[in-house]
């Protein structure tokens, strides 16, 4: 059983343009309505190419109505908790040419009492070597340490945790000890500190989250490909797309993909870099694409030297300078209201 839980999720607006023309009137050639928010991508994913899975998410207000309809026209199980704010709806802007801008609104800010309510629903439909995926960013007020606490609870239950987050949230989860945790390049440079700028830089990186207590590091980097870094060394693989449609939600693809490996890391990452090229390949945020495409290329002979097609800094996201997330000393907050920055 593989049960995601996903605390601030979302409608997803995508449309689709000729050209992006800042200041200017667009016409959309075409739009796409789904459900989403990292977790549920991860379990739609899951569902639609014959695996089980449970998508545990609050659920507030109209946009909250329509999420379930749509969730439940998908066919997925889920088990949405109750909540008094409107869930968020995110818009997706994509150019013909595959680039995409994408507009998310922070979603409702949850009680305590909503956050509990959640852990609760998501650690009962864990077992004992079961998958718990913790996604997505957190909406205002949840604390930071949300999903380390997600960590720790199922951990002492006998279950697994693989963690996709941001930010100080990503950082606190790290020192829970997860089993997997999925950054981008980005979001692996703003947690330890350092520019990536090869192969070698992230790998390094990889394995100082591996010594804060974490077995298995993915990291999606963009066009140049996966890197897993576990136990068992370093695997490198990439797989080539015959055209890019949209990126968004290609790393959540790939994570849904690896859980659906059965436990074996090169089957694993083969299974991740099919479903996040099929997701390249298919519009808007959900994996509707063929996944018996090109083999992928995997090897354990990683081009260390080699940079980066798009070197990433601390404090940004895939190359992209993101001031919010400059990097601060790690501390532990006492403050009851910290919440999570969105993405």
């Amino acid at each position: 059983m593989i049960v995601t839980i996903t605390p601030n999720p979302s409608v997803d607006r995508t449309l689709f343009v000729d050209g992006w023309r800042p200041g200017q009137v667009m016409r959309a050639t075409a739009r796409l309505v789904e459900p989403s928010g990292k977790g549920v991508n991860v379990a739609i994913a899951l569902h639609r190419h014959g695996h089980e899975a449970v998508a545990v998410l609050p659920v507030g207000g109209t946009t909250g109505a329509q999420l379930v309809a749509l969730l439940t026209e998908a066919g997925v199980t889920y088990d949405a908790v109750a909540v008094e704010g409107e869930v968020r709806t995110n818009v997706t802007v994509v150019e013909a040419s595959g680039r995409d801008s994408k507009v998310n609104e922070p979603g409702p800010t949850l009680s305590a009492v909503e956050v509990d309510a959640l852990v609760v629903a998501a650690l009962r439909r864990v077992g004992p070597s079961d998958w718990l995926v913790a996604c997505g960013s957190l909406p205002p007020g949840v604390l930071h340490d949300f999903f380390a606490r997600l960590v720790s609870e199922a951990r002492g239950i006998g279950a697994r945790v693989a963690v996709d987050t941001s930010g100080p949230a990503l950082a606190r989860a790290i020192d829970g000890g997860p089993e997997l945790v999925k950054p981008n390049a980005g979001e692996l440079a703003d947690v330890v500190g350092a520019q990536l700028e090869t192969f070698a830089d992230v790998v390094d990186a990889a394995q100082l989250v591996r010594a804060r207590g974490v077995a298995q590091v993915l990291v999606s980097l963009g066009p140049d490909g996966l890197l897993h870094v576990g136990p068992d060394g370093v695997l490198h693989g990439s797989v080539g797309v015959a055209e890019v449609v949209s990126t968004v939600g290609a790393g959540d693809a790939a994570l849904a993909g690896f859980l659906s490996g059965g436990g074996d890391v090169r089957a694993s990452v083969v299974a991740a870099l099919r479903w996040s090229g099929a997701a390249v390949g298919t519009r808007g945020t959900l994996v509707t694409g063929d996944l018996t495409g090109p083999d992928p290329s995997i090897s354990a002979v990683v081009p260390l030297r080699r940079r980066l097609l798009s070197p990433v800094a601390p404090g940004s996201v895939d190359g992209v300078d993101r001031p919010d997330l400059a990097v601060q000393p790690h501390v532990t907050s006492t403050d009851p209201h910290e919440g999570g920055v969105p993405r």
